[in-house]
Parts: structure tokens; C-alpha cells; sequence
């Protein structure tokens, strides 16, 4: 019994326990409340919501993490990745086929070889073009897809596809989906975070991120490369800490009295949410935001101080360190919506000159991505994505007898890259045809990328859904089947 100084029994001795029994009891009930909240909301991506088939993870995953770099514009597959030694025999002649070939804007000129020459590349001897040197040297660590194909050759509903697996706007991207099935690993920061190109938002703009029907938090957070890292984070005048304790105390006030009244809201769950998160990166993104922490050697690394590819190093060095504090999903886009002068990958007028300049951007600092990731440890469950939403054509855009600098849009077949997190290093798979115009071996559609990018996440496609509009809906819609033979 114990007997505190004025001789009475303490409140926990009347109940048959010492002091050092409530601190026992105490500590290991506030480990196991905290720990239950940590994995019912891992289990139900942030959030368990009534409707939803989500829950713990449905295999064991190769991968915990994603970094996905969209190129705008059109990727040249026959001037990168999918080698095709007939067009110079070919080049300068008409295109001998029973169909006549669909593009954008259907100017079908003569039959042209590569501008870059190829060569193997590591061990694996990998084709890779003169284009990306220096993702080149990494070719024994790149898993390259050769046979893609789309549904659309417009520059935005095939956007919105190899987003979402969609042409039409509304539905959720896969930053989306993956953020709500897997939830967070960081209470400070966005599970979902996107860093667009500096010179110009992607054909779409904003939709590219969207939550389309999921809760709001699990949208794409855009960060800028230049200036304040996210707009309007900060207030912009000076306020106390008195003041802003009391307006957030007033808010959460009227958020309650308002769910009270209207029941349990998603919404208004999902944005109160969303604040309370703004909150806590007020602390936390000038902290992760802040390049200089860095060493000069990881600065050159990436290319940070080269006017050439400075935006983009910056871009590849922030996502390092977001994944490293851990943000889920980082999403880069290289290059801005169509128009002109064109500012991404739309290699219409004259594609040597156009991939020059878009391709010295970004292939030392995501070179640099790579290298890091892996002598860090992280590339092995760490996705990483390259994608475009099309390719391009063999033949020149031109008149028929002139065979011209530009290539149109391809969605017959092109080609992706990916790396990292349970592929299968150094390899090729799929196959267009000698001119590389479809894709005849094991073509690979974009259900199938998605599908496989969730497989590797840990993530049945086929099981990961919402209720909206009376249709369980998910990223692969009806379709897509796992590419197994892609899985380490």
C-alpha cells in the first residue's frame, strides 16, 4: 500500500497499484492507441472511408516509393531508345503501306532515319541514342519498354490517359491513387507532391495532379523550382503566434459546430485536413526545400549550377530529399503545354534541333537522380518513370516528296523507360515494326504500365477502387494486366 505524505492512500492505491504501475500503463497505453492510429491510417491510405475497397497492402511490395518524369510533347522513340537500323535504308523513300497512317496533322511526308546514332550501351547492351549520354552510361540499370501504345494522338487527352488512364478529365492520376492506397509516411508533408516544368504547365495544366473523385488531401501538392517553394503557404504580412493559435482554434471551432450539423462531410473532412497539413509544412518544407544543405559535389552532380540545366537539376535534387522525408509520389514534367515557340518535346518543325535542347535540360541531373538514388540504397524500392504520351512518326511531317526535319505524332507504338524498385535491370521488351511505327511484340498499353506500377507497389489494380457514380471505379478502368515479365 502506498501512503502519501499527509498519510492518506493515493487515488491509484485504492485501486490496487503502485505509481510505477499508472507510468507503466500510461506509456504503453499511449504507444498502442498511437501505433493503432499510425496503421489504421497506412491501412486505409489516411483515411478510412465508407465505399472503399482499400485496405492493407495485397501482396508484398517491391517498391515503396515513386518518382514519375513526364516528357510533354512526344518523345522521338527512333531517335532515343527503340533503334531501327532500315530507316537509313529506307530514309528518302514513300511509306509502302495497305492503311493510310493516322496523325495529328496529317502530313505524310517521306520515310527519314535517326538523327542521333545508336549504340549499345553496359554490360546488358542496351540501344540507347547519342541523345541521352549520360542515361546512357546507366543502361545496365534502365528497364525500357519499346512497344507502348495509346488511344489518342491530341497532345491532352493523351495526357490526361497516361496520367489516368483516361482521355477525358475528372478521373483520379495515379499520384492520386497511389497517395490514397498506400496513405503517407510523413505526417509534415504531402504523400503526393508535383514539380512542374518552370516554363509552362503541361497540356491540361492542373488536371494532370488532380484527386478527380478521391478526397482532396490526396491531390498533387505543386512546388516551384524558383521562389517560394508552394504559393501562399505563409501568410504575407506578420503574425503573432498569438494571433494565428487563435484563428486556427476559431477555424477548427466552426469546422466542428459545421460537421455537426451536416453530418460526417468528406469534403469538409478532406480540407480541414488539407489545412491542418499546411500547418505542419510550414515547418517542414523550408527545411527540406533548402538545396544548400548540400554538398558542392552533389551540386555539380546534378548540374545546379549550369544556366542549361539548372531548373531541372534543382527539381531532381529537391525530389531526392522529399523521398528521403517521405513524400510517396514526386511527379517532374519536362516541358510546357503545345504552342510557339514550343516549349517541351513536340518536335513538329525540326526534331533535332527540338530534342537537343529538351533532352541537355534534363539528362545529367536525372542521370544524377539515379546515380544518388542508388548509391544511397534507395533505387531498390524506389519506382523510378519516364514516360511521354506518344511517340513519333517515321516518315517526316512535310508534303509527300520532301522529307523535312520534323516528326508528327505516333500512338501506334513508342517507347518508356522505368528503373529501380523490382524490375528487371538491362532489359528491352516489346517491339514495333522495322520503321517503328506500331507496335507488333507484346504491344503494352497504358492499363498495362498502370496495372504493373501498382503490382509493384504492393497494390492489386483490380482491387483498389472507388464508388462513384453508381461504378466501382479504378485507375485501369476495365482493363490492364500485370507485365510479370518486367518483375525481378
Amino acid at each position: 500500500m502506498t501512503v502519501g505524505k499527509t498519510g492518506q492512500k493515493s487515488a491509484l492505491s485504492q485501486h490496487g497499484g503502485s505509481r510505477r504501475d499508472l507510468l507503466r500503463f500510461s506509456s504503453a497505453s499511449i504507444t498502442s492507441t498511437a501505433l493503432a492510429s499510425l496503421l489504421n491510417r497506412d491501412a486505409h491510405g489516411g483515411d478510412a472511408v465508407p465505399g472503399s475497397v482499400s485496405a492493407a497492402l495485397h501482396h508484398q511490395p517491391r517498391a515503396k516509393r515513386v518518382v514519375h518524369i513526364c516528357l510533354c510533347g512526344g518523345l522521338s522513340h527512333l531517335d532515343s531508345f527503340d533503334y531501327k537500323p532500315e530507316l537509313k535504308r529506307f530514309h528518302g523513300k514513300s511509306l509502302e503501306a495497305s492503311e493510310r497512317p493516322e496523325t495529328f496533322f496529317n502530313q505524310i511526308g517521306l520515310l527519314r532515319s535517326n538523327d542521333w546514332e545508336f549504340r549499345q550501351r553496359g554490360e546488358s547492351g542496351l540501344w540507347i541514342s547519342d541523345l541521352f549520354p549520360h542515361l546512357a552510361e546507366l543502361a545496365d540499370d534502365l528497364t525500357i519498354v519499346n512497344s507502348m501504345v495509346a488511344e489518342s494522338a491530341n497532345h491532352t487527352p493523351a495526357t490526361f490517359e497516361e496520367n489516368s488512364g483516361f482521355r477525358l478529365n475528372g478521373f483520379p492520376v495515379m499520384g492520386s491513387w497511389v497517395s490514397w492506397g498506400l496513405g503517407s509516411e510523413t505526417d509534415d508533408l504531402p504523400s503526393y507532391v508535383v514539380l512542374p516544368d518552370a516554363r509552362g504547365l503541361p497540356a491540361g495544366g492542373t488536371i494532370n495532379w488532380s484527386n478527380g473523385f478521391l478526397p482532396a488531401q490526396h491531390q498533387g501538392v505543386a512546388f516551384q523550382s524558383k521562389g517560394p517553394a508552394i504559393r501562399d503557404l505563409f501568410a504575407s504580412r506578420e503574425v503573432s503566434a498569438e494571433q494565428e493559435l487563435a484563428g486556427r482554434s476559431l477555424l477548427a471551432e466552426l469546422n466542428r459546430k459545421h460537421l455537426e450539423l451536416s453530418g460526417t462531410e468528406q469534403e469538409l473532412q478532406a480540407r480541414m485536413r488539407c489545412y491542418e497539413l499546411a500547418a505542419k509544412m510550414q515547418l517542414a518544407v523550408p527545411e527540406v526545400t533548402d538545396l544548400d544543405q548540400e554538398t558542392q559535389a552533389t551540386r555539380e552532380l546534378y548540374g545546379i549550377d549550369n544556366e542549361e540545366t539548372a531548373d531541372f537539376g534543382r527539381r531532381c535534387l529537391l525530389t531526392r530529399r522529399l523521398l528521403e522525408n517521405g513524400v510517396r509520389f514526386v511527379q517532374m514534367f519536362s516541358g510546357g503545354s503545345f504552342g510557339s515557340p514550343r516549349i517541351n518535346w513536340d518536335g513538329h518543325e525540326d526534331v533535332r534541333r527540338n530534342h537537343s535542347r529538351e533532352a541537355g535540360r534534363m539528362d545529367q541531373p536525372v542521370a544524377a537522380l539515379l546515380r544518388d538514388l542508388k548509391q544511397r540504397g534507395m533505387l531498390q524500392d524506389t519506382l523510378v518513370l519516364c514516360t511521354s504520351e506518344f511517340g513519333r512518326t517515321p516518315f517526316a511531317q512535310s508534303s509527300e516528296f520532301v522529307i523535312g526535319a520534323g516528326r508528327d505524332h505516333n500512338m501506334y507504338g513508342f517507347s518508356i523507360w522505368m528503373a529501380g524498385g523490382g524490375l528487371k535491370p538491362g532489359i528491352s521488351y516489346g517491339a514495333t515494326d522495322e520503321i517503328g511505327w506500331k507496335a507488333v511484340e507484346r504491344p503494352v498499353h497504358w492499363y498495362d504500365y498502370h496495372a504493373t506500377v501498382m503490382h509493384l507497389l504492393g497494390i492489386d489494380h483490380e482491387r483498389l477502387t472507388w464508388y462513384h457514380n453508381g461504378i466501382q471505379r479504378r485507375l485501369t478502368n476495365v482493363h490492364g494486366d500485370v507485365l510479370h515479365d518486367l518483375i525481378s
